[in-house]
């Protein structure tokens, strides 16, 4: 969001310093004088920066809200025949426990 606002900014040519009371510095006005430029630096800077926070390593997969692998956890990816098998044999656990809370009722 924050980067589409400074983005929006930098092509409608409006000063946010000025909504502060601060003067705007040098590579603002650079900037505004140069707006593809200065749009692409925004954009790739805070695609780098956004990568950087947000890798963690992760890889979760949940099934209806249940956590059925997780990276993390396990250490590695699962191949495709694991995540085949994890999911298979998670949706038959369902349709099972499905099946066993019909009878009951």
């Amino acid at each position: 969001m924050f980067k589409l606002l400074v983005i929006g900014l930098i092509i409608i040519g409006r000063d946010p310093f000025a909504l502060v009371g601060v003067q705007a510095p040098g590579i603002w006005e650079w900037g505004q004088q140069n707006k593809i430029y200065a749009c692409m630096m925004v954009f790739f800077f805070s695609n780098m920066i956004e990568n950087q926070l947000m890798s963690t390593g992760a890889f979760e997969i949940t099934l209806n809200d249940v956590p059925v692998w997780s990276k993390l956890e396990s250490g590695h990816l699962p191949s495709m025949q694991q995540l085949v098998q994890i999911l298979d044999n998670e949706m038959k656990m369902n349709v099972h426990m499905n099946t066993r809370t019909h009878h009951h009722s």
